[in-house]
């Protein structure tokens, strides 16, 4: 006989509340078991297609991540600096183009030479404003993220972390669905292959999206000559996963570099156009349709508020969280209102009476199939 369902509530309530004072209590201890095990999670697609080939689950494993260590390594190496030196020397350039800014519109507009006026004494202020907060905040950033994901982290335990979850993947699922409560377990696994479908779409499809559009974007505008276009290709990539920001944040900065450095090279300029137009028409016909898919239950606006508040509340730990609790919480949601759509207090008793009286009913005398 299964619980009452006070008392279900009651230990489903008290697991929920342990689990968050974990993740509060333990954020810094669990971080590299929570980066390794989203790393395992993303990578077992791969290690199950690699098995399929033919591969033992040690060797599709042990390949997995000599290749993701060695990537690691490459963008340590070679992407990270440039990146940083770009992104000082944008920072650095910041009140050279708010005064060359300045000097297009006065020349544009003459009434703007007057001294006391309010827009020049405010464009006069955003140059150094940008570049004063800029530094701090791009040493805070780098502060961060030095503190938070070291070194030993990354290039010790998250590796290890992830080799091991990776390996025993599959065992570890079926051991937790041995454990789930027999009269729910038909449920419970539904409702876990809905999360799993929903963190497959946005996690691995988006997070793949993001990758490809930010290497496409960075590796194209230094094509074309852009002088800060790693560090636009970066900041684009990384906002895809919303809807038209990315496209629209990276596209205005881009163009408004490209006016500053290619001012009169009106082709330069039209090429970086160009570039943003390909490449929101590549996201939004090829490649959010065939890694996301158009149903993913996940709105970008309740994302974003599951990020803000995890990490108010948990720091760098809650954000890396928000996005699997956050599509829990989805799902469940959607159950929870399926189920009330189903029960007496939606449908009152008029509904259901006039669900059974529409229900089919075999006429007098015939046979069924």
């Amino acid at each position: 006989m299964a619980l009452p369902v006070r008392d279900q509530l009651r230990y489903w309530g008290i697991a929920l509340a342990v689990f968050f004072v974990m993740l509060w209590a333990m954020g810094g201890v669990i971080l590299p078991f929570l980066v390794g095990g989203a790393m395992a999670y993303f990578l077992d697609p791969l290690a199950d297609r690699l098995t399929k080939m033919g591969m033992s689950r040690v060797t599709a494993t042990s390949v997995i991540t000599l290749v993701a260590v060695m990537i690691l390594v490459l963008l340590i190496l070679a992407v990270i600096p440039t990146l940083v030196n770009q992104l000082s020397g944008l920072v650095a350039k910041a009140p050279e183009y708010s005064q060359r800014l300045q000097g297009f519109l006065v020349e544009r507009f003459p009434d703007l030479q007057d001294s006391t006026s309010v827009i020049r004494q405010t464009m006069a202020k955003i140059g150094t404003a940008i570049q004063s907060k800029g530094a701090e905040l791009a040493e805070g950033v780098l502060a961060s993220i030095l503190s938070v994901l070291n070194a030993v982290v990354f290039l010790l335990v998250v590796p290890v972390v992830a080799f091991y979850l990776l390996l025993d993947w599959d065992r570890m699922i079926a051991r937790i669905d041995s454990l789930l409560p027999r009269d729910h377990a038909p449920v419970v696994r539904r409702l876990g292959r809905e999360i799993d479908d929903v963190l497959s779409a946005f996690v691995r499809g988006q997070l793949s999206v993001c990758l490809a559009m930010g290497i496409y974007y960075a590796v194209a505008l230094m094509a074309a000559g852009l002088q800060f276009g790693l560090v636009v290709g970066a900041i684009a990539g990384t906002i895809t996963f919303i809807p038209y920001v990315g496209a629209l944040v990276g596209g205005a900065l881009a163009i408004g570099l490209a006016l500053f450095q290619f001012w009169g090279e009106w082709f330069s300029v039209g090429l970086v156009v160009a570039i943003f137009a390909a490449g929101q028409f590549i996201e939004g016909n090829i490649l959010t349709p065939k890694m996301v898919g158009e149903s993913v239950g996940l709105h970008p606006v309740w994302l974003l508020f599951a990020l803000s508040a995890f990490g108010t509340v948990f720091g760098f730990v809650g954000m890396l969280v928000a996005v699997p609790v956050a599509a829990s919480i989805g799902v469940l949601t959607r159950f929870a209102i399926a189920q009330y759509q189903q029960s007496l207090l939606y449908q009152g008793v008029a509904g259901r009476e006039a669900a059974g009286a529409g229900a089919p009913q075999d006429a007098p005398g015939e046979e069924q199939a």
